[in-house]
C-alpha cells in the first residue's frame, strides 16, 4: 500500500465525516479534534490512529513501518459506521429523544399531582 493510498483512505474518512456529522475542518486530524466526540470510541479510536498513520505515511521512512492491515482495518471500522449514518435520522433521533423526555417528566408530574390530590382528600 503506497502512502497515497493512505492518504486518500483518510480523505475519504474525513468526507464522510464532513458528509454525515457536519464537522468541518482541513483533514482528517482538524476534523478529529473538532467532531471526534461524535464517534464512540472504537470508531474515534480507529480515526485518530488513521489520521496518525496518514501523517506518518507522508514520510517515506515511516512509511516502511506502517502496517497495512490495521490501516485497513481502521479504514473499514470508520466507513461501515459513517455510512450507515444519516443526518436526518441523527436529528429524528434528537427530536424524539427531547420528545420522549418531556413526556415522562409530564408523566411524572401528573402522577406527582394525583397523589398530593389523594393525600389533601381533594380527589
Amino acid at each position: 500500500m503506497s502512502a497515497v493510498t493512505i492518504q486518500q483512505m483518510a480523505e475519504r474518512v474525513a468526507s464522510l465525516m464532513e458528509e454525515r456529522l457536519g464537522v468541518r475542518g482541513k483533514g482528517l486530524s482538524a476534523k478529529m479534534r473538532r467532531g471526534g466526540r461524535l464517534l464512540p470510541r472504537k470508531v474515534r479510536a480507529a480515526a485518530t490512529e488513521l489520521a496518525d498513520l496518514a501523517d506518518k505515511a507522508a514520510n517515506p521512512k515511516l512509511l516502511v513501518q506502517i502496517d497495512q492491515a490495521r490501516v485497513a482495518a481502521c479504514y473499514d471500522i470508520c466507513v461501515k459506521h459513517l455510512s450507515g449514518l444519516n443526518r436526518s435520522a441523527r436529528l429524528m433521533g434528537y427530536i424524539v429523544g427531547v420528545a420522549a423526555t418531556l413526556a415522562l417528566g409530564l408523566l411524572i408530574l401528573g402522577i406527582g399531582l394525583v397523589v398530593v390530590q389523594r393525600m389533601r382528600g381533594q380527589l
